[in-house]
């Protein structure tokens, strides 16, 4: 437990240092194993301008388990359902690795809102659409953003 506490203090310096302007990420009421990040849309999605929260929750086993992450913010996604959760590889525990972070976590999560992958959806009316009608795929998701993630 005390490797656990040290190794999440290091990694809360280290996302306050980097001061990333697309990610970011705090402890929720001061608890090391709850955490509340943002990322911003990246540009050239149709998640730009929208700022989406998500809860991360460190388990015990942390970090030789993956976190659990979910967004918050609804979002209009292949791979991110109505409940939040995300389907990405590197969430599963047989993909998960010590050497990632929470910072390395949500950039690729970033990613992900860049580059979603139809072929291993979890929704897949959404990854049917992104596939076969993509201009109405970008249309909903722009719409999600403004309706959700805009303040």
């Amino acid at each position: 437990m005390a490797f656990q506490k040290k190794r999440l203090l290091k990694e809360l310096k280290m996302m306050k240092k980097n001061n990333d302007d697309y990610i970011n990420a705090d402890l929720y009421e001061n608890d090391l194993n709850h955490w509340i990040a943002t990322i911003k849309g990246p540009k050239d999605t149709p998640y730009e301008d929208g700022t989406f929260k998500l809860e991360i929750h460190i388990p015990s086993k942390y970090p030789m388990c993956p976190p659990k992450v979910k967004f918050i913010t609804k979002v209009y996604h292949p791979n991110i359902n109505e409940a939040g959760h995300i389907c990405l590889d590197i969430l599963k525990e047989k993909e998960w690795s010590a050497a990632l972070s929470i910072r390395t976590l949500l950039i690729s999560i970033c990613s992900l809102l860049q580059d979603p992958n139809p072929d291993d959806p979890l929704v897949g009316t959404i990854a049917s659409e992104y596939k076969e009608d993509y201009q109405t795929y970008i249309n909903n998701a722009k719409a999600w953003t403004k309706e959700h993630a805009m303040e």
